[in-house]
């Protein structure tokens, strides 16, 4: 489960994020730190897969984390949101009329 070594760390963020558990561990330690044990109580999948997924996404560098004593606490590296943003309006564009313009085409 193990990203695939990436040379440009916005592939590896973009393969962190295909994944939904993920992208909702990502907006829970937005805005705070969380252990993984907190982390996982949101989830109904294992502890284990947390873990598995936290470190996916450290090894992306969407997280980091630091210890308390025996705990790790988790937040999400707000800089390489950043730049998933920017990659996304590169792509996208400012082109606001575009959601009218597709629901039209429809």
């Amino acid at each position: 489960m193990a990203p695939a070594v990436d040379r440009d760390p916005l592939d590896a963020a973009l393969r962190a994020i295909a994944e939904p558990h993920r992208r909702e561990i990502i907006g829970l330690i937005r805005n705070e730190e969380l252990t993984a044990g907190q982390i996982a109580a949101h989830f109904t999948v294992s502890r284990g897969a947390i873990s598995q997924h936290l470190r996916y996404l450290k090894d992306a560098g969407l997280v980091w984390d630091r210890r308390q004593g025996t705990r790790h606490l988790y937040r999400t590296r707000l800089e390489s949101l950043a730049a998933l943003r920017s990659l996304v309006e590169l792509i996208v564009g400012d082109d606001h009329a575009a959601p009218e313009r597709d629901q039209a085409a429809g």
